[in-house]
């Protein structure tokens, strides 16, 4: 059975703050678990843009399977050939897909916040809508995402209006604001998961694949040349065009280089899952509760994300790093949201000493932001970072933590990501954080961290 909805895009669609998933764009195409697996592929093949097929068996909601989770697992050697003529059953048992549930009648924003607090691996899923009839339907997690977006865009004309007008009363502007502080934070998750899965499944996956075939390669290569050798045993003269042969190709040279060239291939994939998981443990998708972290991981996986920011360009010279790590034991926190206070605040150092760079390059010929950890008293830890930029000026630094004020120009800056931070050591983790600057020898965050935040909070 194939039934799709009117398939508008999400941004002519038009929106309120309050809109709920019924308002977005559905697809329903159900197949029955009893037909066999190629007619997926048909379907997919016929509507490009279809996400994925809702299953039934005598005609009640079973499952959903996605195009992706569908073509990469056909992809695979065999798998074409064992499930496209077997019932769909077959193949929904075998991959036993996670499924993603919500109530038509939940808001936009609300959907968008819980679906991309899913696993990597399931962040780019469709979502299914449950009616109040029973009946289910499919959302694009790209329409989410457009929807998402044009209520942001929503929310920064209400709030322009309102502070132009001064009309709106404080305790709607409030809300306000703290659905924008929402939309901002769910468009930062969605960038990291868009940076992390996207990663994860297209790099991952090939250099598995290259990894796994460089072991059986290396192996055919020796058999190979054991082979060769067996021949040079038996027939240590061979005739002259073979010998020919030889001396034009090298194959003395890539008998003694062709090993190098597989181990260099094989540190090379060691290198490229190395980075993938430092960026799986800076974003921490799949970790938002509170467990036992190391400080120093975080900072380090931080570091790897602005690796490219801290490089010269543009006639700049290189950030240096200076790191001056203590002794720190592992601490109860939120790992993801400490990993975006960092972010926040080596991102922002990076922005003061480029700003201080093209303004003044003969001042500061050699920029750099100093990273320095210290082991209190067994029950805290502090964290410093500062750098050698322009510095903050008194009036500025009274205000660093309110929401809402920046210094950066109009579409640089929003205002919020110092007041965030402040939120998140202080009622997240019961710490503690404030900024020492004087104008000329640059700023210094510095952040008190109990190494036991609940029983901070609870104190």
């Amino acid at each position: 059975m194939l039934a799709i909805h009117s398939m508008t895009n999400a941004n002519e669609i038009s929106l309120q703050l309050d809109s709920t998933l019924r308002d977005l764009p559905m697809w329903e195409v159900q197949f029955e678990l009893h037909l066999p697996g190629n007619t997926l592929i048909r379907s997919f093949e016929e509507e490009p843009l279809l996400p994925g097929i809702i299953l039934t068996k005598n005609q009640y909601f079973v499952g959903m399977i996605s195009r992706q989770r569908f073509f990469e697992h056909m992809s695979r050697p065999y798998s074409f050939g064992l499930f496209s003529m077997r019932p769909i059953e077959a193949l929904y048992n075998f991959l036993q897909p996670e499924m993603c549930i919500f109530d038509q009648d939940m808001t936009i924003v609300e959907a968008n916040q819980m679906a991309l607090q899913r696993s990597p691996q399931l962040v780019y899923e469709p979502i299914i809508v449950k009616t109040q009839s029973d009946q289910y339907s499919i959302v694009d997690f790209h329409q989410l995402l457009l929807a998402n977006s044009q209520i942001h865009a929503l929310t920064l004309n209400q709030l322009q209006r309102v502070e132009e007008q001064s009309q709106l009363a404080k305790a709607g502007f409030r809300d306000l604001k703290k659905n924008y502080s929402r939309l901002l934070q769910n468009e930062k998750m969605a960038a990291l998961g868009q940076l992390v899965a996207g990663i994860a499944h297209e790099v991952n996956n090939p250099v598995n694949f290259i990894t796994g075939n460089l072991i059986h390669a290396t192996q055919y290569i020796d058999d190979l040349f054991e082979l060769i050798n067996l021949y040079r045993q038996h027939y240590p003269k061979p005739v002259a065009e073979i010998q020919t042969a030889i001396a034009q190709s090298e194959f003395e040279f890539i008998i003694n280089d062709l090993p190098h060239l597989l181990n260099s291939m094989s540190t090379g994939c060691e290198r490229i899952s190395q980075i993938v998981r430092s960026l799986r443990n800076f974003s921490r998708l799949d970790e938002s509760d509170r467990k036992i972290a190391n400080i120093h991981e975080g900072i380090d996986s931080t570091l790897l994300i602005l690796q490219s920011r801290l490089k010269p360009h543009n006639k700049h010279p290189s950030i240096s790093i200076i790191k001056e790590y203590g002794n720190l034991p592992l601490v109860d926190c939120y790992p993801g949201l400490l990993n975006q206070v960092f972010m926040n605040l080596i991102a922002n150092a990076i922005d003061a000493l480029e700003e201080s760079m093209s303004n003044s390059p003969e001042l500061l010929t050699k920029p750099q932001i100093q990273i320095r950890t210290e082991n209190t008293n067994n029950q805290q830890v502090m964290i410093r970072i500062a750098d050698n930029g322009p510095g903050i000026p008194e009036d500025v630094k009274k205000r660093l933590f309110d929401p809402f004020f920046t210094t950066k120009p109009v579409g640089k800056g929003t205002g919020l990501g110092l007041s965030i931070c402040h939120q998140i050591i202080v009622e997240k983790h019961g710490g503690q954080m404030y900024c020492v600057s004087t104008v000329g020898k640059g700023a210094e965050f510095i952040i008190h961290l109990p190494v036991n935040s609940q029983q901070s909070l609870v104190s």
